[in-house]
């Protein structure tokens, strides 16, 4: 062997020997097993409009939502689209990944033209209260016809991953936990515990009750609610005794400090509507997620969380308030000892959170009409009795008209069957009927929707928010600023359930596990969510999935 020939060798050699290690290594990393969250984590505030996190900024802490927003992702343009925006449709379409069209839930109660009477979405008379005496409890997810992506994980992980649910109330905490969840818990206003259902278990865990054993309503009802700051420091909202502001019984002015002692009556329902409701649903995620050792395991686990209490205080007061202000501001501090306990529990790298709201507010309409906003109210059963009376004289008297619910006319089909009226023809009489009324922009019948396939406006969230045998034969939305009143004198605080941007439009932040700081202003929808945990997690989106994966936008 010659001595370029040998060289040549040597050098070979030596080539081999530094990069075979390294592609010995890039080998093995292609073969590694993905890495995922140790724990996902779904807020969902009750009632919270996008403005919210900006509109007090100056008042927040620097670890809430302000943490949430400087060390997550915030999309910015975030909306529902469907009709009608409700607690229950909100709740289950951020966790299918698909609109009440897909998984059933279209309100939180509709008529049951089969028992001819109205259905709460969560209810189950087959099951029973386990925590309490009452029947609270008979709850179960099953009127949700789609899977959840709580559902998938479980599937995905062979039932390895835990999925809790919780909230104060009761579809807050079943319809994201899924089918499939180890447990859901909500809170029972006539013992002040927090409760479940056989659904999930027969006896509550020795954590909950341990929880429950400490008697933590009794503390937080015993005091009043008075402003976290001086209350000349609210300048972001309304003076602070307002005509439109509902009162807590008894009071004769919705004014600070509220004597929650002297309010509270015989239960404990009042937490639900003062700020210390969000303090002990944090509170009780808290013990959730040490009781359950969620995190611990080597799959993923899931904990739903839903703050109730800002939708009861929105209701009553109103967005201009001092009390939801103040609300938001103790909220705030909220979350930020929520993150500091996962800091020291899991760390920030291994949860993965997402933080959204179920459906936004509208300004009061006198508080608008002050400001010479256009604005009003539609008075429902003025509408509705002048509706009956129209159809006895057009198709002869009888009861046509069985209930006006979620904007929605539900007509008596064994009636008209019966008297050989023709369907269509009564529900395009009815929609033509309710458009002469102030307030009422348009109506669409339950034919037309079938027949129609439509891509953006009103008429697409009318049509996704349509079930056949479950939503009425007529559907009507109201005017920008508009929302129903059934005859009172002037609506107090706030509602919702339009297709307009006050109500559609909410918060969407990704914080934690792989998530950049960053923003985007893309055009995104609720149901975007299931299928962009699916994503990450690796696992299949929910079976009814009509959303996208947002992770390019994320990166």
């Amino acid at each position: 062997m010659t001595k370029s020939v040998r060289e040549v060798c040597l050098t070979l050699l030596m080539l081999l020997m530094v990069f075979s290690p390294a592609m010995a290594q890039k080998k093995k990393s292609k073969n590694k097993t993905p890495d995922k969250p140790k724990l996902v984590i779904g807020i969902v505030v009750d009632q919270m409009r996008y403005d919210y996190l900006y509109r007090y900024w100056d008042k927040y802490s620097a670890n809430g939502f302000k943490r949430l927003l400087a060390e997550g992702f915030n999309f910015r343009n975030n909306h529902y689209n469907y009709v009608p925006t409700y607690t229950g449709p909100g709740h289950a379409s951020i966790y299918t990944g698909t609109t009440p069209s897909m998984h059933g839930i279209v309100g939180n109660d509709w008529y049951n033209r089969t028992t001819g009477r109205n259905i709460y979405c969560a209810e189950d008379k087959s099951v029973a209260t386990v925590g309490s005496s009452s029947k609270a409890g008979e709850m179960s997810p099953v009127n949700m016809i789609a899977s959840t992506i709580t559902d998938e994980l479980k599937l995905a992980t062979n039932q390895k991953s835990k999925v809790i649910g919780l909230s104060l109330k009761d579809r807050g905490a079943i319809l994201p936990a899924g089918h499939a969840a180890n447990a859901a818990y909500w809170f029972d206003g006539s013992n002040g515990n927090m409760i479940t259902s056989t659904y999930y278990m027969k006896e509550l865990p020795a954590w909950v009750q341990a929880f429950n054993n400490q008697k933590l309503p009794d503390q937080y009802l015993s005091q009043p609610w008075n402003t976290l700051l001086p209350i000349d420091q609210y300048t972001e909202s309304a003076a602070d005794d307002q005509t439109y502001e509902g009162t807590f019984a008894g009071e004769a002015k919705p004014v600070f400090p509220h004597n929650i002692p002297a309010y509270r009556g015989k239960t404990f329902d009042l937490l639900r509507s003062i700020p210390a409701g969000n303090t002990y649903t944090k509170d009780f995620a808290k013990e959730a997620i040490k009781g359950e050792n969620l995190g611990k395991n080597n799959v993923t686990d899931f904990l739903a969380v839903s703050f109730s209490t800002p939708d009861y205080i929105g209701h009553q007061f109103g967005p201009n308030s001092i009390e939801v202000q103040d609300n938001y501001l103790r909220l705030d501090l909220d979350l930020a000892d929520l993150l500091k306990f996962i800091d020291e529990q899991l760390g920030k790298e291994n949860v993965l959170v997402f933080l959204t709201a179920d459906h936004g507010a509208a300004h009061n309409p006198t508080y608008l009409q002050q400001l010479r906003i256009p604005a009003g109210t539609t008075n429902n059963s003025i509408m509705v009795d002048s509706l009956k009376k129209h159809l006895n004289q057009k198709f002869g008297k009888a009861d046509w008209v069985i209930k006006f619910m979620n904007q929605q006319i539900y007509l008596d089909h064994a009636l008209i069957e019966k008297k050989q009226v023709n369907l269509v023809d009564l529900q395009e009489e009815c929609a033509r009927f309710v458009q002469r009324f102030p307030g009422v922009l348009r109506s669409m019948t339950a034919d037309a929707l079938m027949r129609s396939n439509w891509q953006r406006g009103v008429g697409m969230l009318m049509e996704n928010g349509y079930m056949a045998h479950r939503s009425g034969d007529v559907l009507v939305a109201l005017q920008p600023g508009w929302y129903e009143n059934y005859g009172r004198a002037q609506v107090k605080g706030t509602s919702h359930g339009s297709s307009w941007t006050y109500d559609t439009h909410i918060p969407l932040l990704w914080y934690g596990w792989q998530i950049p700081a960053g923003e985007s202003s893309v055009k995104t929808e609720i149901i975007d969510i299931a299928p962009s945990l699916a994503a990450w997690l690796r696992i299949q989106e929910p079976n009814g999935n009509m959303g996208r994966a947002l992770l390019e936008y994320v990166r």
